[in-house]
């Protein structure tokens, strides 16, 4: 975008220490989008007050808050939305000039090789057990419990590049493959886990779903694709004292892991400096309400 008189005009007052004036030049500011963030930054690089750069950069950051939230409306009003692709920009929260392509090239590398193991002979745990070898032993991924200290396990570009994440990018990882390789595998509601369900059929989420509509074969654990029993999990409830209830075992919406991880991803600000950044992930959040 080229400079003109009132993009020059709105620039010279950002110094101005009246908040209320500040308020207003930002927001008039956000109303060019994006366009405008090269002469922000130009303005950053030519600055020598700190205090301006602050502002400089907080202008920048809202430009791209203001453009990722459109970019979820239209993803979460899409007709089917990818959850790789609502993983991607929940990480464009933090890196906002992520290039997609580079992820969307390595997922689909691994289910190449993954397709080429897989035939139709396979009953459906041997196929879990192909896709365990390729996505653990091959791609080498590893997971790690969650940890509000690890932001990083919680960016699908930071995950896919040290191939270390937490149950829920894994998670995320894993049911995006078998969605591309037509495996009817989805997460399910288990209390204090991120687990990973083998379903008896394909799941349309187009309507209601009742857990009794679809019945589990096995759970799989995305940090390092253990496989678990109906058994299994029915101990681990009564394990922690939860009274197991259908709702626990109805298949995940890609909308609703996309929101459970930017509900996750808020948790990793805390502190008070950054307290506008859960409020900010909270709203995102919100938006991907049914």
């Amino acid at each position: 975008m080229n400079e003109n008189r009132e993009i020059n005009a709105l620039f010279h007052l950002l110094d101005d220490p009246d908040l209320e004036v500040f308020d207003t030049v930002a927001s008039k500011i956000l109303l060019y989008g994006k366009d405008i963030i090269p002469n922000l930054e130009n303005l950053w690089e030519n600055t020598i007050d700190e205090a301006i750069q602050e502002r400089i950069e907080l202008l920048i950051h809202r430009v791209h808050y203001q453009d990722l939230q459109a970019a979820l409306r239209v993803w979460a009003h899409s007709d089917v939305p990818d959850l790789m692709q609502g993983a991607i920009l929940a990480a464009r929260y933090q890196f906002p000039d992520l290039i997609d392509s580079q992820i969307i090239t390595e997922i689909d590398r691994i289910k190449r090789n993954i397709w080429l193991e897989l035939n139709n002979y396979l009953t459906p745990l041997e196929q879990i057990n192909v896709l365990n070898s390729m996505v653990y032993n091959y791609f080498g991924l590893k997971g790690e419990e969650v940890s509000y200290q690890r932001k990083n396990q919680f960016f699908i570009n930071q995950v896919i590049e040290s191939k270390k994440g937490n149950p829920i990018t894994n998670g995320i990882i894993y049911q995006s493959l078998c969605a591309m390789l037509d495996l009817p595998v989805y997460a399910v509601n288990i209390p204090r886990q991120f687990i990973l369900a083998y379903f008896d059929s394909y799941v349309d989420f187009s309507g209601p779903i009742e857990p009794g509509d679809h019945r589990i074969l096995f759970f799989i654990d995305p940090i390092q694709g253990q496989i678990y029993t109906q058994q299994d999990v029915d101990t681990y409830l009564k394990r922690v004292q939860v009274p197991s209830v259908p709702s626990y075992f109805k298949p995940q919406s890609n909308k609703r892991l996309i929101q459970f991880l930017l509900e996750e991803l808020a948790k990793c600000f805390q502190d008070d400096k950054d307290a506008y950044k859960q409020d900010e992930l909270m709203n995102l959040s919100s938006i991907l309400e049914d």
